[in-house]
């Protein structure tokens, strides 16, 4: 029997570090840049958001549970980001 490695996943926490990584981003964009980008990168993220919250409830999540796995999967880039 082959040996598998686990897959790597992320939590709650990697999703807060992303969340807050990406307000810096968005701040930076409406600092230093363009309005737009700020609707830009936020429309993304919302989208994201939503697409990963249908796939959530398609697949059986309800309720808190199905937002949580739909932050995790929007914003949980973050937990490779993070030391």
């Amino acid at each position: 029997m082959p040996h598998s490695t686990p897959t790597p996943h992320a939590d709650a926490f990697g999703a807060h570090i992303g969340l807050v990584v990406t307000a810096l981003v968005v701040t930076a964009a409406v600092v230093f840049g363009e309005p737009r980008w700020y609707v830009i990168i936020a429309g993304v993220c919302a989208g994201w958001f939503a697409v990963a919250l249908a796939v959530v409830f398609l697949r059986g999540g309800r309720g808190w549970d199905a937002l949580r796995r739909a932050y995790i999967a929007t914003f949980g880039w973050g937990d490779y980001v993070s030391p």
